[in-house]
């Protein structure tokens, strides 16, 4: 999900589990390597980086905040573990990355873990999302004397800005974590393998087996400022309803309403969607059910949000995605597939959320069908030292492999906590373009190829133009995303 700012799966071919494979491999070997992809003959010089020990699996844990066991070090030397890391108000921060809040979970490489991530949306249908839900609960829970997860967003705590609360929205993913990595560092590359993902059940025991989510047609949507009907303007949210039992792999609309001004717990009247976790009172909303006729939406699953903390500040905005990966929102971000991260400050500081049950290329209306799920992760750390000749090597953005094909991520800005400077987390959202996107994407997927296949750039270039899809990620997370997606298959023929 894109999200409000300040500024006023698809069928596919899915590889052998995790557990039976690998870790990144160096350029080169045969077509049953890690990476998918066939070598040329130059690059068989290099050796495979050394398999990881088989996961244990069934060594769910307890959270601590340490990430172990009876005061077991999460660092010390041995088989990988399985941690489980449930979402309530102590384990999430609500719209942020930041480099120096304490880990909800500290793990080493090679650990799985089974991570709960909760929907920032579920207070559109408190009745169908949250009711029944002790975790949702415990992180929703505001009332007129508090709220149990205070900050939402980077901005001030004090709501000096706009007055909409601490935080003022400037970020408005709720994220799990962040869970350390033992020993990364600057330098090293994160790889987070998804393992597994399902759909999070409705507490609620009128809606036993189903899951809802909700899709907002907001401010921030590339449609907004383009509607032909009346009223205009308006921001319309629409209720579907998910299998959760995994027969069915479509969801449905149940209803829709347009928004209304809402009165939160303190008394501040939003009349717009410009703060997390407003609970919509539906006695002022009017809902139209029979929406949509019998159209059924392709479920996939997948994370809208995922990443390791950056370096450039303190407190970053968790819409606008980045290098180090954050609100990328692609669809293909889900199970079966592996997320590759530059670290950018000491034990990387995973945090996983904005879930959801689907979305198109482009997010258009500003969100996607935003739910809860739970995933299961493998989290494997490359050491800066063991990079060259692998496919990661000199990587400096996010990077998704999938069965079939190498995804690179381009966005307006590679590093616009960088390139814009101090003001950096307010002006990317007047600075952002699908063209530079492109720009950056070409350049990213040209150093992927010339790096990973030796490729020189007239040949890189030409394969580019007859190969490669470009496509367009999200057009409402701030920093504009375009994709480059390389099918694996391009290089089979080196194998023969």
């Amino acid at each position: 999900m894109a999200g409000m700012t300040t500024r006023d799966n698809a069928p596919r071919r899915i590889r052998p589990t995790h557990n039976d494979r690998p870790s990144i491999r160096k350029r080169g070997g045969s077509c049953q390597e890690r990476t998918g992809m066939i070598p040329r003959e130059r690059d068989t010089r290099h050796r495979p980086i050394a398999p990881l020990a088989p996961v244990v699996v069934g060594l769910a844990l307890a959270l601590g905040g340490t990430g172990a066991e009876g005061g077991t070090d999460p660092c010390a030397a041995g088989e990988p573990r399985h941690y489980t890391l449930p979402a309530n108000d102590k384990t999430v921060n609500w719209g942020y990355f930041s480099k120096s809040i304490p880990p909800a979970l500290t793990v080493k490489s090679g650990d799985m873990v089974t991570i709960e991530t909760l929907t920032h949306h579920a207070d559109d249908d408190y009745e169908r999302m949250i009711k029944g839900d002790p975790g949702a609960e415990s992180v929703y829970t505001w009332d007129a004397k508090h709220k149990n997860v205070d900050r939402r967003g980077a901005g001030p705590m004090d709501a000096s800005i706009h007055g909409r609360g601490a935080g003022e929205g400037f970020g408005v993913h709720i994220l799990t974590g962040p869970i350390k990595v033992c020993g990364a560092e600057p330098g090293d590359v994160l790889e987070v393998r998804i393992l597994d993902m399902h759909p999070r059940p409705s507490a609620n025991p009128d809606y036993a087996g189903k899951t809802f989510g909700s899709n907002a047609a907001a401010w921030w949507g590339f449609h907004y400022k383009h509607l032909i009907e009346e009223p205009k303007p308006r921001e319309v949210i629409t209720i579907y309803q998910v299998d959760a039992t995994g027969q069915q792999d479509w969801a449905r609309a149940v209803y829709n309403f347009r928004w209304v001004p809402q009165t939160d717990p303190f008394g501040v009247v939003h009349e717009t969607i410009d703060y997390p976790g407003v609970r919509v009172d539906h006695s002022l909303v009017k809902e139209n059910h029979d929406i949509l006729g019998e159209a059924r939406i392709p479920v996939r699953l997948h994370f809208g949000t995922m990443g390791v903390a950056p370096a450039e500040a303190d407190m970053v905005d968790s819409i606008p995605p980045s290098y180090t990966g954050g609100n990328i929102d692609d669809w293909r971000i889900g199970k079966g597939g592996t997320m590759y991260y530059p670290v950018a400050v000491e034990g990387a500081l995973l945090s996983v959320g904005d879930p959801h049950a689907a979305q198109g290329d482009s997010e258009l209306d500003g969100t996607a069908i935003e739910t809860s799920l739970t995933g299961v992760l493998q989290i494997v750390l490359h050491k800066k030292d063991e990079l060259a000749g692998t496919v990661v090597e000199g990587l400096d953005y996010p990077l998704l492999e999938t069965g079939d094909e190498w995804v690179v991520h381009g966005f307006s800005y590679a590093n616009y906590l960088a390139e814009l400077g101090p003001g950096a987390q307010q002006e990317i959202y007047a600075n952002s373009s699908l063209d530079k996107a492109m720009v950056d994407a070409f350049r990213k997927m040209r150093h992927f190829l010339m790096t990973t296949r030796g490729l020189s750039e007239d040949e890189a270039i030409s394969l580019m133009s007859v190969a490669v899809d470009f496509g367009v990620t999200q057009v409402v997370d701030g920093n504009w995303g375009i994709h480059a997606t390389l099918p694996k298959r391009v290089f089979a023929g080196d194998a023969e």
